[in-house]
């Protein structure tokens, strides 16, 4: 609580979903009254008077008891504080409202809000106000509001200026999980005004994390190994408890468990797999978004039943406070496109919310606030690449406040905004990432620079002759090329175009990449490597991926994205004939993604769409088999085809691997630890230099939690 909080007397004030009246001794949650005793009640007032303060056991005796009372002190507060954490829900053990500072005293934790600063002072000295006086107070205060609601109107009036709010940083660890729309992993926090869970990074592998608002200090919850890289659907009305889905797998449909954020364990939801979820407004069933229905169930799994249907893939669910209406994010898998959605609380009059607002659709993960009067949520309508939290007036007063107002503007990609009760501040995650192009040294497990002339690079891949290379630029997405000592540099592509994949053609002419416009599906396009149009190599309205050259560059071969990007597109393998632009698919692949064609042409790589094999195709025998069963993400063969390098994603430590082909074992290559001492989190296998040495693309993230107050500039 601020100095000026404290001077004032404040006889109402709120924190989380309580609110505590100091004037009639009542505490309520959530409008509810909470019963507590007067000396509990006096201790809540004493801590929050001196809010994030250490208060010591002397001061509280002396406030309580008197300093001359007889009174058995240790025992008398110790009930006094166990009765106190009873009615907030809170524990000792991970405290939420009143912190225990060993042999030193305690401390109120959580963020409060002043509701009424009236003081018992004021009373008395309008008693003794005159009655001329009085008349004299009542002329001159008609006079200053008709002044007032002159400025006021001249204010309204006038479109507000949309920055600057004052941005706090909450968590300063750099290892908040970000979003990724790309591959659809919906990082969200939730927030119950004194503490804010969302997803961490720790060595390397996602964790259900809690920070304490006031301080960011952060823990983590202990969850079943079953539930990998856990993402936040939503925090129950009452706070009590998460619904948490996985992300580790490629399926597009996961499990769905209930954390209880107080201690216990996590139980899953029976007979529900979804993509995401949210609480209803009763705290007791559950809304689930699976394939292209959003579903009331128990959270029991119990009494499922259809509440309505979209085209696309519906998540983040939200409703508004009022339990009147439901927000959600409609992404279009095959356009890349996110637009925001409403319904009514029956599933009728399903519509986009802000209709053609942004060219294409950009917009998801929007939250009310607990009044219902502003709705908060990302954009990336400035065309910067570079998201931001906007803010919609729910109930304007003239035209100009029903359009979104932007709240960020700055270098970071700020996603997820999150809402708390009783408050007016929001959550959001502020995001950006360096990127360091690696090689693994000879003989070693260690890696080491790449090329001084890569430092701008984010991808990579070497010709066949090792006489050049080609790259991404991460500040921009361009594709370059260039010879390895950096002369000789053009560029092949530009902006807004994005790139996955490069591959050069056996002679070292042709490129093909895997790229994406704003708005359009993945699609494989050639380009000749002395620069000029960029050709696609395919005149259809799909998504395709992975292009994978024949050894004579007459045909490529190619794939879809995985299940989770595009669920409704059959997943196969196909050839394309680059002279007469027929497409055949390989027999037996269906349900396989990511294809790899060995240099000499005998076989395929590919893997299921759960990632937890790598297969084989042998061209002469037109058969499949299971190579290895792993985690295997970003096979590439090398550059004999005796061997596939892959990268096992499930372990940890994200290790390589290489196997020999057709029928050898996995022979490890490196770890996430061979990056040291470069304080990379996360790294990806992008190819093979000459020698057949691993390139990788270390990732060093920072990314953090972030507030705004919406009353505050």
């Amino acid at each position: 609580m601020s100095t000026a909080t404290q001077k004032s007397g404040a006889s109402r004030v709120q924190f989380g979903i309580f609110e505590a009246d100091f004037s009639t001794g009542e505490l309520r949650r959530s409008g509810v009254r909470v019963r507590l005793q007067s000396q509990p009640f006096k201790l809540l007032w004493v801590l929050i008077k001196h809010q994030g303060e250490v208060v010591s056991r002397e001061t509280l005796q002396n406030e309580l008891w008197g300093a001359d009372t007889t009174v058995d002190f240790d025992h008398s507060l110790g009930i006094a504080v166990n009765k106190l954490r009873e009615a907030l829900g809170d524990s000792a053990e991970n405290p939420r409202f009143v912190e225990t500072l060993a042999k030193r005293g305690y401390r109120f934790i959580a963020p409060v809000k002043t509701i009424d600063e009236h003081t018992a002072g004021d009373e008395p000295v309008a008693a003794a106000l005159t009655r001329n006086s009085i008349r004299r107070s009542l002329w001159l205060a008609a006079g200053l509001a008709i002044v007032c609601i002159a400025l006021g109107l001249a204010l309204v009036l006038r479109v507000p200026a949309r920055l600057p709010y004052r941005i706090n940083q909450v968590t300063f660890t750099g290892h908040v999980l970000d979003n990724n729309l790309d591959v659809e992993s919906f990082s969200s926090s939730a927030s119950d005004g004194t503490r804010i869970y969302f997803s961490h990074t720790d060595n390397g592998v996602p964790v259900l994390a809690v920070a304490l608002a006031a301080n960011g200090e952060i823990s983590y919850f202990h969850l079943p190994s079953e539930i990998g890289a856990p993402l936040i659907g939503s925090l129950s009305p009452d706070g009590s408890k998460l619904v948490v889905r996985g992300h580790l797998q490629a399926e597009p449909e996961q499990p769905i468990w209930i954390v209880p954020t107080l201690g216990g364990d996590a139980r899953r939801v029976p007979n529900v797999l979804a993509h995401d979820a949210t609480w209803m407004p009763d705290g007791q069933r559950l809304l689930v978004a699976s394939g292209n229905d959003l579903s009331v169930v128990g959270s029991d799994g119990s009494d499922p039943h259809r509440l309505l249907s979209v085209q696309g893939l519906a998540f983040w669910l939200r409703w508004s406070p009022d339990g009147k209406r439901l927000r959600f994010t409609v992404r279009d898998s095959k356009r890349q496109t996110a637009e925001l959605w409403e319904a009514n609380a029956d599933g009728s009059n399903p519509h986009p919310l802000l209709p053609g607002w942004s060219q294409p659709a950009s917009e998801c993960c929007g939250s009310w606030t607990p009044d219902g009067d502003y709705y908060v949520f990302q954009s990336s309508r400035e065309g910067n690449g570079h998201s931001q939290i906007w803010a919609l007036r729910e109930r304007p007063w003239y035209r100009a406040q029903s359009k979104p107002q932007q709240i960020t503007n700055g270098p970071l990609d700020y996603q997820a905004p999150a809402t708390a009760p009783g408050s007016d501040r929001i959550y959001f995650i502020g995001a950006t990432s360096q990127y360091q192009l690696l090689r693994a040294m000879p003989k070693a497990s260690t890696f080491t620079t790449l090329d001084q002339n890569l430092s701008a690079a984010a991808l990579a891949e070497y010709s066949h002759d090792g006489k050049w290379i080609a790259w991404e630029n991460a500040s921009d997405n361009s594709l370059w090329r260039s010879r390895v000592d950096g002369s000789e540099r053009i560029e092949l592509t530009t902006p807004p175009l994005r790139i996955f994949t490069i591959k050069w053609s056996p002679d070292d002419r042709r490129i093909a990449v895997m790229g994406i416009e704003p708005g359009k599906p993945w699609k494989i396009y050639l380009i000749d490597a002395e620069g000029g149009k960029l050709t696609p190599a395919l005149n259809e309205d799909s998504n395709e991926a992975d292009p994978a050259w024949s050894p004579d560059g007459e045909s490529i071969v190619f794939g879809r994205p995985p299940g989770r990007m595009d669920a409704a597109q059959q997943k196969a393998i196909y050839q394309l004939d680059l002279a007469t632009r027929k497409t055949v698919e390989i027999p037996g692949s269906d349900g396989l993604f990511s294809p790899r064609l060995s240099p000499d042409g005998r076989y395929i790589a590919a893997m299921p769409l759960d990632q937890r094999a790598l297969m084989l195709y042998d061209r002469s025998t037109q058969r499949w088999t299971t190579l290895t069963k792993h985690g295997v993400g970003d096979p590439t063969w090398s550059h004999d085809s005796r061997y596939v390098y892959f990268q096992d994603f499930l372990e940890p430590g994200k290790p390589i691997y290489r196997i020999a082909v057709p029928s050898g074992k996995p022979e490890p290559v490196a770890t996430i630890q061979s990056l040291l001492p470069i304080s990379a989190i996360d790294y990806r296998l992008i190819g093979l230099a000459p020698g057949d040495l691993p390139i990788v693309t270390a990732r060093t993230p920072d990314v953090n939690l972030y507030s705004v107050d919406l009353n505050q500039r």
